[in-house]
């Protein structure tokens, strides 16, 4: 896939007629609080994705409706190789669903939980990957609020994908976020002390990219 250049058909096309019946369900592979995620493959073109289910009840229960279509909306126009990114998307009577890459390496948190010691050199190359996935973000103006090791997926060949775009932010030319969000321990000084004049802006996420830089370096904490 090309950072710059998408091959990806809009997933809100009208007349884009994928829908669940074009994807057999293979396993499940996780549970959130919305629903779960299983892996799929495509029908015709035998493809395999993950899919995300998200309960319409329960995300209209905990308000989460707004945020659910606000990173759909995001999603659908990027396209990385060091994201993970979305390629379809439907819904039914008691389903929205999310198709996305597959990624079965596990999440940075999980390996450090499991007291995996991360050499320099992989650390150095996993840092590359993401700073180049987090200035492709910037050149689309959004900025992703939440870098951190649970957010970011491996791939079978080693390398990093970040995941979770449910609390980013698209940010107009000219102008700067107030709001607070995010995880604490990766979180900018600038994000608890921001202003209506001041606010904060892309450089948020290079301090969570450092933070998380330490993180796997200094290993479990």
């Amino acid at each position: 896939m090309g950072a710059n250049t998408s091959s990806k058909a809009p997933v809100f096309d009208e007349n884009e007629d994928v829908n669940f019946d074009h994807f057999e369900i293979l396993r499940a592979i996780g549970k959130g609080s919305f629903g779960k995620v299983c892996i799929v493959q495509k029908n015709d073109t035998k493809k395999m994705y993950a899919m995300k289910y998200m309960n319409k009840q329960k995300c209209v229960e905990r308000n989460e409706v707004r945020n659910v279509f606000k990173e759909l909306q995001i999603m659908q126009g990027l396209e990385h190789p060091f994201l993970v990114n979305l390629w379809y998307s439907f819904q039914d009577e008691e389903d929205m669903f999310m198709v996305v890459d597959l990624l079965l390496g596990g999440d940075l948190r999980y390996h450090l939980q499991q007291n995996v010691h991360f050499q320099e050199d992989t650390v150095k190359l996993f840092i590359c990957e993401l700073a180049m996935a987090l200035d492709y973000l910037q050149s689309q103006r959004i900025i992703h609020r939440d870098m951190k090791p649970d957010n970011i997926l491996l791939d079978e060949h080693g390398h990093v994908h970040i995941t979770d775009f449910n609390i980013a932010a698209m940010l107009p030319k000219e102008t700067r976020i107030t709001t607070v969000a995010g995880t604490k321990p990766y979180m900018a000084p600038e994000m608890f002390s921001s202003r209506k004049e001041t606010g904060y802006s892309f450089a948020v996420d290079w301090w969570s990219l450092g933070v998380t830089a330490y993180e796997l370096l200094r290993g479990r904490i």
